[in-house]
């Protein structure tokens, strides 16, 4: 009898002392997986609490011609609608094409010209450079000019994308003596040296907005352009813009 009760003593304080063990561990578990409930409770609370910039969107129409000639070669987007005003120093244009020969080109505009280097420049406008493409219409805040000397204010950067705001370059040329694009019957499509244009040296719109070596590009070439919101990094505006004109 005494040798049982010895036995029972025996497993009763071993089993005390298991139970002793086993409320420090269940209170250190509970503990570990409260801290990590709580860590994702206040992840999931801090990212409920940030407000996401949220794109603006637009509706553009964009047409790229190429006739081998100054006075008939333009890059022009037409804004059809908004969802708001968009300020161009927001917006980053991205051309990219291949012709049908397999050579590629493309250009990257942003705004507005702060490196005292606009992007469109010629001898003939030293004094007064430009950035392209330029603004005309609604968004342009203060009058606009359709030649000669351009507004600051139209410049690209400085003005906002709204219904009916027309953007319009052209290639530079005038005369053979000049210089410039396509300036003579025989030499479309391509650049001639002149008082007022030296290829390698001036840069006009068309080759600002998309390639040096754009003229290379033939009506039924497709040319990919892409206006991306800077501030979300959002793609407003994907289009793959075929070439028109003329190559006879």
């Amino acid at each position: 009898m005494k040798h049982f009760e010895v036995i029972v003593l025996r497993h009763t304080r071993k089993s005390v002392g298991d139970d002793a063990v086993s409320p420090v561990v269940g209170v250190m578990l509970m503990l570990v997986v409260t801290i990590i409930i709580a860590a994702v409770v206040s992840a999931f609370a801090g990212g409920m609490g940030k407000t996401t910039e949220k794109a603006p969107s637009a509706t553009l129409k964009v047409n790229i011609v190429n006739d081998g000639t100054w006075g008939g070669s333009h890059f022009h987007v037409d804004v059809l609608g908004v969802s708001e005003p968009i300020p161009t120093k927001d917006i980053k244009i991205v051309t990219s094409w291949r012709n049908a020969s397999g050579i590629s080109g493309g250009s990257v505009v942003t705004g507005p010209n702060t490196t005292g280097s606009p992007n469109t420049h010629t001898s003939s406008t030293a004094s007064w450079p430009y950035h392209s493409p330029l603004g005309f219409g609604p968004g342009v805040p203060s009058a606009w000019n359709s030649s000669g000397k351009y507004a600051l204010e139209q410049m690209w950067g400085n003005y906002s994308l709204m219904a009916n705001t027309r953007l319009h370059n052209s290639a530079y040329g005038y005369s053979s003596s000049y210089g410039g694009y396509g300036v003579t019957p025989q030499t479309r499509f391509t650049y001639t040296d002149g008082t007022a244009y030296v290829y390698g040296t001036d840069w006009d719109a068309m080759q600002a907005i998309l390639g040096y070596n754009w003229n290379i590009l033939r009506p039924g070439d497709i040319v990919n352009v892409k206006f991306v919101h800077i501030p979300t990094g959002r793609i407003i505006y994907d289009g793959k813009v075929p070439v028109e004109g003329s190559s006879v």
